[in-house]
């Protein structure tokens, strides 16, 4: 049985058949005199030839058939083909066609049209009546003549009145406007392909911590940005960020941070304070007035658990306990990207088997109900304390799935956060 086609097939009209006496001098007028392009010139097997020309502005054709003498298609030679041709200016047209030598019946007219609702009759609109006099009464115009070919073939030369133009207009302008928005989707996909690339897309196995990330952006892109760094033997990064605004523009200054942060640590692996100082300071260079970037950067000591952060006007990274307390890792500096004069503190933790560290940005906590309550850090420590038993990576889903329960809505922010366990069994 075949399958049902999911869009109906393609259809046009290909050719209209034009009878005349001599193909090659009716060629020469389609071509010379009417402005036309030859579509084809064939031979059959048979020895029939088969002659078309098209309108430069169309796409159906006009076969050029010479019938025997003795055919009835013959005596079709001379009459009105009942086709009409459709310009912009008639006038125009007239003119230019008048000069190559094109016979017309008689000078372009223009014609009105009444169309009464109330009896739905169409009928001529007399002199009297204008456009603008039938204000409750559509009136439809057109100027239009008609011309022959050498072989006395009749045709119709048309073009529509201000308010046909009008419409074609709006719909080539709307034609446009889907176009330009197709553009812009077709864009966004691909800017958040790549965005997706700045994300780690290998994780580095690192003895006895269970760690992932993730980032769930608001719109195609964001300004949301998490990372993992590789800071010498035994050392470990973990980065997390949110860069002011929203999409494309908060995601190339999500770009900018992050390429300036990678390449600091890959120069300054030693000294945190040293890092933030050049990247803040490239970073206020190229971030418009009124824009700047949270920052949580953490350098773990893999062998001790020693945990050395700064935090730059970041929420605060959560650390549960074993025991089920919770240490909260405040601000140590200011956010970067405003101040170009900027100094930061390092904060000190350690964070010991079974205890689990948690980094995340504002649109965990900032996400709210219908009754506009905010999701808060003491729902995200409960949601936490009830998982924490799972696997990192359940883990993260988990808390963000309880976010979206508790803000079933439209999500309003970027969503980014990381989840790193330390192992019991390193004890």
């Amino acid at each position: 049985m075949s399958s049902v086609p999911s869009s109906p097939p393609h259809l046009r009209i290909h050719s209209i058949n034009i009878y005349v006496r001599d193909q090659d001098r009716s060629l020469r007028f389609y071509v010379d005199q009417l402005g036309f392009h030859l579509a084809y010139d064939a031979k059959l097997q048979s020895g029939e030839r088969l002659v078309a020309v098209a309108p430069p502005d169309g796409q159906a054709v006009l076969s050029l058939i010479a019938p025997k003498a003795d055919s009835l298609d013959f005596k079709l030679i001379g009459r009105s083909t009942r086709l009409t041709l459709i310009t912009e200016d008639v006038l125009a047209k007239y003119q230019e066609w008048s000069k190559r030598g094109v016979h017309f019946n008689h000078t372009p007219r223009l014609r009105r049209i009444k169309f009464d609702s109330e009896t739905r009759q169409v009928r001529n609109a007399t002199s009297a009546e204008s456009p603008l006099l039938g204000e409750e009464t559509p009136i439809w115009g057109g100027v239009s003549t008609r011309f022959r070919d050498p072989d006395g073939n009749t045709f119709s030369l048309v073009s529509f009145d201000e308010i046909t133009h009008a419409l074609e207009a709006q719909r080539r302008a709307n034609a446009a406007k889907l176009e330009l928005e197709r553009r812009a989707t077709q864009e966004l996909e691909i800017a958040s392909e790549v965005q997706c690339r700045f994300f780690p897309q290998i994780r580095p196995p690192i003895h006895a911590l269970d760690y992932c990330g993730h980032c769930y952006p608001a719109r195609a892109v964001g300004g949301d940005y998490y990372d993992f760094l590789d800071l010498g033997p035994d050392r470990f990064g973990l980065v997390i960020g949110d860069v002011s605004g929203k999409g494309i523009a908060a995601a190339l200054l999500m770009a900018n941070l992050q390429a300036n942060l990678r390449s600091q640590c890959s120069i300054a692996q030693d000294c945190l304070e040293n890092i933030l100082r050049v990247v803040n300071q490239f970073f206020s260079q190229n971030t418009p007035d009124g824009s700047f970037a949270t920052l949580f950067l953490a350098d773990y000591h893999v062998p001790s658990g020693r945990l050395r952060y700064i935090n730059c006007g970041h929420p605060p990274a959560l650390i549960l306990r074993r025991d089920d307390s919770i240490d909260r890792l405040d601000p140590t500096a200011t956010v970067l990207g405003i101040f170009k004069k900027w100094d930061c503190e390092l904060g000190e933790q350690t964070i010991h088997p079974g205890d689990t560290l948690v980094l995340y940005t504002d649109g965990i906590t900032e996400s709210f109900n219908e009754s506009r309550d905010e999701y808060g850090e003491a729902r995200l420590i409960e949601s936490l304390l009830r998982h924490r038993a799972q696997p990192s990576q359940s883990l993260l889903q988990n808390i963000v799935a309880d976010v979206r329960q508790f803000s079933p809505h439209e999500q309003h922010d970027d969503i980014t956060l990381i989840i790193a366990k330390s192992s019991p069994a390193s004890a």
